[in-house]
């Protein structure tokens, strides 16, 4: 069986920034109110101009620079969204063009917040089966076009944003090494969009009614979250051949910050081994884990062999756990002195590598030299 790494990762995210401040003067909220519910400070807004094409090409971009590959040499792209830019056709085949990913098949995937997962859980059976090598899996979503900018339940937690990752076949046990997926369609409307389906098309009655903008629970969502998350993640643990302090690092949906607390508690895993962005971004819905794991891994947070729990739930209800075991693309003489390698481990972007970011790159630049010569690791050993 093949294993499918991840070699590459990239997001995007709208310069627009919407602090809580913002929101104070266009619905009855306040910062505090917002904070202390939610730990959300600001959220990014895309413009007119951006969706979620345009920002999953820009992430995917970077994540294939960063892999070293071209749009061509893709065999398949997954887009996990639920605000594609049309109902028809799949956001993944303009993405497919942009991209020049001419010999790609391409689909979106609708899982709600879980869908990334869902999505890498997909990407890795075509890689283990032998039929792809290349795997682009996207996270993206703009759901501040579906916001009721009056409704202060809604408003204030959602933001827009992209990220993606390439996922190459690989002998060695790493990437995705366990998932455990579900749905409780049952209480389907604890989040969704009543209108602009088959069973309410887009007409004026849907506009009069609202039924255009996002509906939510919230004591339905959280009570199905603090008590799913912990039970799927002991799942997935157990099926990885883990257990809870096996983890280097969790990466849960950035949808609210006292529910990942509470299933950091359960699970009795300490705050520091957990990777948390939601006050920046706020819930980016199929977007905020492959965020949250580009910026993990920008800020030096993961080493190769570091094993990763991914927890994801969403509309449907859906859940997603995975365990991914972290490691680095296989690096030859020529990647080694490569711009996109040196891009990789010192984004260009900052002016200052901090200390993480020079650990982290020490750690790549070992496990390749290790490759070139295996001898040498005996010896430093």
């Amino acid at each position: 069986m093949k294993y499918a790494r991840i070699i590459g990762w990239g997001k995007y995210l709208p310069e627009k920034i919407l602090s809580n401040q913002d929101l104070e003067r266009i619905v009855d909220t306040s910062d505090e109110w917002i904070y202390s519910r939610t730990g959300i400070r600001e959220r990014r807004i895309a413009t007119p101009d951006e969706t979620v094409t345009t920002m999953s090409v820009a992430a995917s971009r970077a994540a294939l620079a960063i892999a070293g590959l071209d749009g061509d040499e893709l065999d398949l792209i997954i887009v996990a969204t639920s605000s594609p830019d049309y109902l028809l056709p799949a956001a993944a085949s303009m993405i497919q063009h942009e991209l020049g990913a001419e010999h790609a098949a391409a689909f979106d995937l609708r899982a709600g917040c879980a869908g990334f997962v869902y999505g890498l859980a997909v990407g890795t059976q075509f890689i283990a089966t032998g039929m792809y090598h290349h795997v682009l899996v996207i996270g993206a979503e703009i759901i501040s076009k579906f916001l009721d900018w009056q409704d202060r339940d809604t408003c204030v937690l959602f933001g827009d944003g992209a990220g993606a990752v390439v996922l190459q076949a690989s002998e060695e046990p790493t990437g995705l090494l366990a998932c455990c997926l579900g749905s409780s369609g049952a209480d389907y409307d604890a989040l969704f969009v009543p209108g602009g389906g088959s069973k309410y098309p887009f007409c004026q009655e849907v506009l009069d009614r609202g039924w255009h903008h996002i509906k939510m629970n919230g004591r339905r969502l959280y009570r199905f979250a603090v008590t799913t998350l912990p039970q799927v993640a002991l799942e997935v643990l157990a099926m990885a051949g883990l257990a809870p302090h096996d983890i280097t690092l969790l990466i849960p949906h950035q949808a609210n910050a006292r529910i990942v607390q509470s299933v950091c508690e359960r699970l009795e895993i300490p705050e520091e081994r957990v990777f948390i962005n939601i006050h920046k971004y706020g819930n980016t819905s199929a977007a905020s884990i492959p965020i949250a794991l580009c910026e993990a891994v920008e800020e030096g947070r993961l080493n190769p062999g570091d094993h990763v729990l991914l927890l994801g739930f969403g509309a449907g209800l859906t859940w997603a756990a995975a365990v991914v075991r972290w490691g680095v693309p296989e690096l030859s003489i020529s990647r080694l002195f490569s711009w996109n390698f040196i891009r990789e481990c010192v984004p260009v972007s900052e002016a200052t590598v901090t200390a993480r970011r020079a650990t982290a790159l020490l750690t790549v630049l070992t496990h390749c030299l290790w490759q070139l010569f295996p001898g040498g690791r005996e010896r430093s050993l």
